[in-house]
This record gives structure tokens, sequence and C-alpha cells, in this order.
């Protein structure tokens, strides 16, 4: 099932995104401390303004990382919420199909679609999960 499917690539995506914010930010901390070490032991200016640089490119990917973690985090949120409609869709489908007794196959594609789509229900649990994380890095 395409939507799914998308819906665990949002998720991944917004998985791998916090990561790399936390390491970015564990980097921009480590780099400062050496900086700092480098600025109380009075290393040379030249090799100085070499880890400033370092440390200018890592505080640089902080707010990047804040900017791919929205747009990712709300193409997850809309993934999320076409993935309910369709599962809902495919009840109510379901459900007419078999009260009104119309194509017997038809019912059964959908009911097996249903089913489907109600055995890989892991991905909207994890999508829910990985957005209140996500949401959790902004507060």
């Amino acid at each position: 099932m395409a939507t799914l499917r998308n819906l665990k690539i949002k998720t991944s995506t917004c998985k791998r995104i916090v990561k790399e914010l936390r390491s970015y930010e564990k980097e921009v901390e480590k780099e400062a401390a050496k900086t700092a070490d480098m600025k109380e032991k009075g290393a040379d200016p030249y090799d100085l303004k070499q880890q400033e640089n370092v440390l200018a490119e890592s505080r640089m990917m902080v707010p990047d990382c804040h900017k791919r973690l929205e747009a990712a985090l709300t193409d997850l949120k809309a993934t999320l919420v076409l993935c309910r409609k369709f599962n809902l869709y495919l009840k109510l489908s379901a459900a007419t199909l078999s009260r009104a007794c119309l194509n017997k196959c038809f019912v059964t594609l959908l009911q097996a679609e249903l089913k489907e789509s109600n055995e890989q229900g892991t991905e909207i649990g994890e999508a829910e999960a990985t957005i209140t994380e996500v949401e959790a890095v902004y507060t």
C-alpha cells in the first residue's frame, strides 16, 4: 500500500534528521570546548582560526537541521492524515458493499486490503510516536 510505504519513509526521515540534529549539537559542544581549550593554551593563531571555522560550520548546521526537521514533520503529519482517511475509506467501502451484496470479489478484495492495512498498523503508531518525539525537540 503506497500510503503506508510513504508513511514509513516520512517516519524514517524524521528519525534520521533528529539523529543528525543531536549529532550536530554534540559536535558544536565538542568543538566549542576544543576552541576554548586552544585559546587558553595560546595556540597558533592560524590553527585557532581554523578551529573557529570548524565551530562556525558546525553551528550553521543546527538551524539547517531544524528547518529540514520542521519540513519533514509537516510532511509526516500530512501523510498520517491521508493514511487515516484511506483506512476509514476502506472500512466504509467494505461495509457499504457488504450490505448492498454487490460484487463479492470486490468485497473480498477490499477486505483483504483492509486486513493488510490493519496488520501494518504499526506504521501509524510509529509515526505518531515520532511526531511526539520531534515536537519534544522544539520545546
